[in-house]
């Protein structure tokens, strides 16, 4: 499968669906005028990703700060990093300086606030290459694609609330006004403000999400208790739901995009499992409600509200012609085929 093309034309969320979807080996480029990044992907889960303004160094720094390094400790891998080449992370561990473990878990956050940081751009250029790809024994990661495509289209909803007024690279430093009451969240982070730390690396320090950072500075910002950084280059705006550039699909490419899907998983599927049509229709009916959930969530994002029927968003009926069970409820949707005997409510359901 060759793909390449602008994120202006197919965005980020539609081709993780179809690398995901094709269980795709290969890497995705995704460059603009201030980055490049690339994400590994092995049979259609995410296995590495790293950025050309963030380094490995970076995640050494944020060891660092967080206190699970010491400083003579990050000098000695990074030393080791430049004569042998060996990974950062691997260097810490076989030193001894951090556990497996906790390498694991700072690697996956660093990889889902990458993404994330993806899903904010408005341009920029991608390529996907199927290739096989070098895997890591002694750290392995899979980031599930598919909760990343959710993860995104969150991330794109919440920030459209500070459009414009942020970025995940913002960097703020603290001004001489004197400090009123903050809460317990708005002290913490006024704390971490340094005139050197992003809004990314707070939110990783901090533990709390990027979104709710972004929300609490500026309200810290607003205070006058702090003050953007001047920086010479900066990457583009988050989008608005108004203007959301790679975001923002024509309902007849959004259907034609997740029916495609549909019949791509449902034809592997087959390959298989010809000898077994009973499993092969639960299953297609299981597909089906995943891709038509990512596609309600779409719709909910690009219009500020849940669909009212399903023909906006993808096929209505099941594999037994049934008509899909959607209701939009006060807190969600629900979604449900009525299995093989057509009655809904009853223990042949499939959510």
């Amino acid at each position: 499968m060759a793909l390449e093309g602008t994120l202006k034309e197919f965005g980020l969320t539609d081709i993780l669906q179809l690398i995901y979807y094709q269980r795709k080996t290969g890497v995705l480029t995704v460059e603009a005028g201030f980055d490049r990044v690339r994400i590994l992907f092995y049979e259609g889960n995410i296995v590495f990703v790293e950025s050309s303004r963030r380094t490995e160094s970076r995640m050494g720094m944020l060891l660092l700060k967080k206190g699970l390094i010491k400083e003579k400790d990050l000098d000695a891998a990074l030393a080791q990093q430049k004569a042998a080449g060996a990974k950062l992370g691997n260097a810490l561990v076989k030193m001894g300086a951090i556990s497996g473990e906790t390498l694991r878990d700072t690697l996956v956050q660093q990889f889902t606030e990458l993404i994330s940081y993806l899903f904010t751009w408005r341009q920029g250029h991608y390529e996907f290459k199927p290739q096989g790809i070098p895997m890591d024994k002694d750290i392995p990661i899979s980031l599930d694609t598919q909760h990343i495509l959710m993860e995104g289209l969150r991330i794109l909803d919440e920030w459209s609330a500070v459009d414009g007024k942020i970025t995940l690279e913002s960097i703020f430093l603290k001004t001489q006004a004197q400090l009123g009451e903050m809460d317990e969240l708005e002290k913490s982070i006024y704390d971490l403000v340094d005139g050197e730390n992003d809004v990314s690396t707070i939110a990783s320090i901090s533990g709390t999400d990027s979104f709710r950072i972004s929300k609490t500075l500026l309200e810290l910002y607003e205070k006058g208790l702090i003050d953007k950084k001047t920086t010479g280059e900066k990457p583009e705006p988050v989008p608005s739901k108004a203007a959301s550039g790679g975001k923002k699909l024509p309902p007849f490419l959004l259907e034609g995009i997740l029916a495609v899907l549909f019949l791509l998983s449902a034809g592997t599927f087959y390959a298989g499992y010809q000898a077994h049509p009973v499993v092969s229709k639960q299953y297609e009916a299981s597909a089906g409600i995943d891709r038509l959930r990512f596609g309600v969530e779409v719709y909910r994002v690009e219009n500020g509200r849940y669909p009212a029927g399903l023909e906006h968003v993808g096929p209505t009926l099941d594999p037994w012609g049934n008509p899909y069970v959607y209701k939009v409820t006060d807190s969600g949707f629900t979604l449900v085929s009525s299995g093989p005997d057509g009655v809904p409510g009853n223990g042949d359901d499939i959510h």
